[in-house]
């Protein structure tokens, strides 16, 4: 299946236009669509956070500031996304079908930002999430933690720094569960046109299911010719074991499921999911 509609939330500017590069770059393959969403926090839902003993003037300070606040944010974002669009000749306009070329749209609604995010995005091919910030705890990221729980979407997590190529050389982390397995239906497209294509696994990375072997002889049927190649944990991080060889390959798309372990427990004790998502410096397409 081509990829023809992307969604891409932007809730601030620091990590945002390397996203933006991300979902440009990812259009222009698919001569897909991108909409950049920025969702405004709603004054109204201060109120029953403030807490009794708060006078009513005080609340409405509170609102007050906060509706200053958001929108601050979004003229910021809104300025930045015009910025880039022009900077980069990106075509304003709404998705269509049969384009031959990326164009782009802009959005803001109020609400519940990773209420509307999921929402938004069951109807997107792929969300395209900025990278957490090198000081930001990624269980902070509630945009991410959305779309990859409540959007049955895959999403993909742009690095920091934009990448020169995405989607040449493709890796599949394989570890038999069913998050796996939806990460390598997402990838499909991507390693239908790929250069190269290596699954990559681990004794200590895999669960009860297929194997690495299973998982080449499936996509040969789909006609991707893919290598193995076994990682080890470094430093007893099994994620560090499998950027290291995604990166030993030149990976510019990891394809991986998020949280097999519960997220609860990922955060709390740390796992796979975690460090790739804190660690990255490739673009990561997770499904859950």
């Amino acid at each position: 299946m081509a990829i023809r509609k992307l969604l891409l939330p932007l809730t601030g500017t620091s990590a945002g236009e390397a996203a933006l590069t991300t979902a440009l770059m990812t259009a222009r393959i698919w001569n897909a669509h991108v909409t950049a969403l920025h969702v405004r926090v709603d004054s109204r839902d201060v109120a029953p956070l403030a807490g009794e003993g708060l006078s009513g003037a005080m609340i409405e300070e509170m609102m007050t500031a906060t509706e200053k606040e958001s929108s601050d944010r979004a003229h910021a974002v809104r300025a930045m996304f015009d910025r880039f669009v022009a900077a980069h000749n990106v075509e304003l306009g709404e998705a269509r079908r049969g384009a031959t070329h990326a164009t782009a749209s802009f959005a803001s609604i109020t609400g519940r930002e990773e209420d509307l995010v999921a929402q938004q995005a069951r109807l997107a091919d792929l969300t395209v999430v900025p990278h957490p910030e090198a000081n930001e705890d990624v269980s902070s990221s509630d945009a991410l933690h959305a779309v990859l729980f409540d959007s049955g979407r895959p999403v993909l997590i742009a690095p920091l720094a934009t990448p020169a190529t995405i989607g040449t050389r493709v890796c599949v982390a394989c570890n038999g569960t069913a998050e796996s397995a939806s990460a390598v239906l997402g990838a499909l497209p991507w390693m239908q046109g790929a250069q190269h294509v290596r699954v990559l696994a681990s004794d200590e990375y895999h669960r009860r299911g297929p194997q690495a072997p299973d998982l080449v002889a499936y996509l040969s049927l789909h006609g991707i010719s893919a290598d193995i190649a076994t990682f080890r944990a470094i430093d007893k991080e099994v994620g560090a074991g499998l950027l290291a060889a995604a990166r030993e390959f030149g990976c510019d798309l990891l394809a991986m499921g998020a949280y097999s372990h519960s997220r609860l427990r990922q955060l709390i004790l740390g796992g796979v999911t975690r460090h790739v998502l804190e660690k990255s410096r490739i673009p990561v397409m997770m499904n859950r």
